[in-house]
Protein backbone atom coordinates (compact mmCIF):
# COMPACT_ATOMS: atom_id res chain seq x y z
CA UNK A 1 0.00 0.00 0.00
CA UNK A 2 1.19 3.28 -1.00
CA UNK A 3 1.58 5.85 1.89
CA UNK A 4 -1.61 7.79 0.58
CA UNK A 5 -3.33 4.37 1.35
CA UNK A 6 -1.71 3.64 4.91
CA UNK A 7 -3.01 7.69 5.82
CA UNK A 8 -6.56 6.88 4.67
CA UNK A 9 -7.11 3.74 6.19
CA UNK A 10 -5.31 4.49 9.55
CA UNK A 11 -7.75 8.14 9.82
CA UNK A 12 -10.58 6.29 8.99
CA UNK A 13 -9.64 3.79 11.16
CA UNK A 14 -9.99 6.43 13.62
CA UNK A 15 -12.53 8.32 12.50
CA UNK A 16 -10.53 11.30 11.96
CA UNK A 17 -8.47 13.84 9.53
CA UNK A 18 -5.31 13.32 8.51
CA UNK A 19 -3.24 14.78 10.85
CA UNK A 20 -0.52 18.33 8.72
CA UNK A 21 2.03 15.42 9.87
CA UNK A 22 0.81 12.77 8.02
CA UNK A 23 -0.61 15.42 4.76
CA UNK A 24 3.07 16.54 4.45
CA UNK A 25 4.15 12.19 4.21
CA UNK A 26 1.28 12.22 1.46
CA UNK A 27 2.57 15.68 -0.05
CA UNK A 28 6.51 14.44 -0.20
CA UNK A 29 5.65 10.72 -1.28
CA UNK A 30 4.03 12.86 -4.26
CA UNK A 31 6.65 14.82 -5.12
CA UNK A 32 8.89 12.04 -5.31
CA UNK A 33 6.77 10.59 -7.53
CA UNK A 34 8.08 10.98 -10.91
CA UNK A 35 11.38 9.68 -9.43
CA UNK A 36 10.00 6.52 -8.03
CA UNK A 37 8.51 5.51 -11.56
CA UNK A 38 12.14 6.86 -12.80
CA UNK A 39 13.45 3.95 -10.93
CA UNK A 40 11.20 1.16 -11.27
CA UNK A 41 11.22 1.63 -15.09
CA UNK A 42 14.71 1.51 -15.66
CA UNK A 43 14.81 -1.35 -13.05
CA UNK A 44 12.03 -3.41 -15.36
CA UNK A 45 13.85 -2.35 -18.70
CA UNK A 46 17.32 -3.58 -17.27
CA UNK A 47 16.21 -6.56 -15.65
CA UNK A 48 17.98 -8.81 -17.91
CA UNK A 49 21.12 -7.13 -18.05
CA UNK A 50 20.93 -6.47 -14.07
CA UNK A 51 20.10 -10.39 -13.73
CA UNK A 52 23.42 -11.17 -15.79
CA UNK A 53 25.61 -8.71 -14.39
CA UNK A 54 24.63 -9.48 -10.50
CA UNK A 55 25.13 -13.37 -11.15
CA UNK A 56 28.17 -12.82 -12.71
CA UNK A 57 29.31 -11.11 -10.10
CA UNK A 58 27.81 -14.02 -7.54
CA UNK A 59 29.80 -16.93 -9.24
CA UNK A 60 33.20 -14.94 -9.40
CA UNK A 61 32.42 -14.64 -5.46
CA UNK A 62 31.20 -18.05 -4.98
CA UNK A 63 32.33 -20.27 -7.72
CA UNK A 64 31.34 -23.12 -5.09
CA UNK A 65 27.40 -22.41 -5.74
CA UNK A 66 27.94 -23.22 -9.97
CA UNK A 67 30.59 -26.12 -8.97
CA UNK A 68 29.25 -29.91 -8.99
CA UNK A 69 27.44 -30.21 -5.75
CA UNK A 70 26.74 -26.76 -5.64
CA UNK A 71 22.83 -25.10 -5.18
CA UNK A 72 23.62 -23.30 -8.51
CA UNK A 73 25.13 -26.30 -10.31
CA UNK A 74 23.43 -27.51 -13.84
CA UNK A 75 20.85 -25.44 -15.92
CA UNK A 76 17.87 -25.91 -13.97
CA UNK A 77 19.44 -25.07 -10.60
CA UNK A 78 21.20 -21.89 -12.18
CA UNK A 79 17.98 -21.00 -14.37
CA UNK A 80 15.82 -21.48 -10.70
CA UNK A 81 18.96 -18.77 -9.35
CA UNK A 82 18.02 -16.07 -12.22
CA UNK A 83 14.38 -16.63 -11.40
CA UNK A 84 14.67 -15.58 -8.19
CA UNK A 85 16.59 -13.18 -9.06
CA UNK A 86 14.43 -11.90 -11.38
CA UNK A 87 11.56 -11.72 -8.58
CA UNK A 88 13.82 -9.83 -5.98
CA UNK A 89 14.26 -7.20 -8.34
CA UNK A 90 10.44 -6.66 -9.07
CA UNK A 91 9.76 -6.94 -5.76
CA UNK A 92 12.09 -3.85 -4.79
CA UNK A 93 10.08 -1.85 -7.98
CA UNK A 94 6.71 -2.78 -5.14
CA UNK A 95 8.66 -1.22 -3.00
CA UNK A 96 10.11 1.77 -4.40
CA UNK A 97 6.57 2.42 -6.54
CA UNK A 98 4.78 2.18 -3.19
CA UNK A 99 7.24 4.69 -1.32
CA UNK A 100 7.37 1.78 1.65
CA UNK A 101 8.68 -1.47 2.44
CA UNK A 102 5.13 -3.10 3.20
CA UNK A 103 4.92 -4.60 -0.04
CA UNK A 104 8.73 -6.62 0.42
CA UNK A 105 7.82 -7.33 3.52
CA UNK A 106 3.78 -8.93 2.49
CA UNK A 107 4.88 -10.22 -0.65
CA UNK A 108 8.07 -11.30 -0.48
CA UNK A 109 10.18 -12.04 3.19
CA UNK A 110 7.24 -13.60 5.10
CA UNK A 111 8.72 -17.33 5.50
CA UNK A 112 11.95 -16.56 3.09
CA UNK A 113 14.07 -18.07 5.49
CA UNK A 114 13.02 -20.69 6.33
CA UNK A 115 11.71 -21.63 2.27
CA UNK A 116 15.03 -21.48 1.68
CA UNK A 117 16.41 -23.29 4.67
CA UNK A 118 14.20 -26.30 3.56
CA UNK A 119 15.37 -26.29 0.41
CA UNK A 120 18.56 -26.43 1.39
CA UNK A 121 19.73 -23.03 0.03
CA UNK A 122 21.96 -21.26 2.00
CA UNK A 123 20.72 -17.84 3.27
CA UNK A 124 24.00 -15.91 3.74
CA UNK A 125 24.29 -16.80 -0.35
CA UNK A 126 21.49 -15.31 -0.79
CA UNK A 127 22.49 -12.54 1.00
CA UNK A 128 25.32 -12.02 -0.93
CA UNK A 129 23.54 -12.63 -4.35
CA UNK A 130 20.87 -9.37 -3.30
CA UNK A 131 23.96 -7.35 -2.48
CA UNK A 132 25.31 -8.07 -5.84
CA UNK A 133 21.84 -7.80 -7.45
CA UNK A 134 22.23 -4.10 -5.51
CA UNK A 135 25.15 -2.93 -6.73
CA UNK A 136 24.15 -4.48 -10.51
CA UNK A 137 21.21 -2.44 -10.03
CA UNK A 138 22.16 1.12 -8.51
CA UNK A 139 25.18 1.30 -10.87
CA UNK A 140 22.79 2.28 -13.82
CA UNK A 141 20.37 5.01 -11.28
CA UNK A 142 21.97 8.21 -10.74
CA UNK A 143 22.89 9.32 -7.36
CA UNK A 144 19.99 10.75 -5.88
CA UNK A 145 18.02 7.83 -7.40
CA UNK A 146 20.53 5.02 -6.32
CA UNK A 147 19.92 6.99 -2.57
CA UNK A 148 16.22 6.37 -3.34
CA UNK A 149 16.54 2.16 -4.06
CA UNK A 150 19.10 1.07 -2.16
CA UNK A 151 17.05 1.12 1.57
CA UNK A 152 14.51 -1.22 -0.63
CA UNK A 153 17.56 -3.87 -0.96
CA UNK A 154 18.89 -3.73 2.46
CA UNK A 155 15.84 -4.18 3.76
CA UNK A 156 15.83 -7.67 1.87
CA UNK A 157 19.30 -8.07 2.92
CA UNK A 158 18.73 -7.41 6.88
CA UNK A 159 16.11 -9.71 6.95
CA UNK A 160 17.41 -12.14 5.68
CA UNK A 161 20.39 -11.70 7.55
Amino acid sequence: MSVVSQVILQADDELRYPSAGELENIKNFLQTGIQRMRIAATLAENEKKIVQEASKKLWQKRPDFIAPGGNAYGERQRALCLRDYGWYLRLITYGVLAGDKGPIEKIGLVGVREMYNSLGVPVPGMVESIRCLKNASLSLLSAEEAAEAAPYFDYIIQAMS
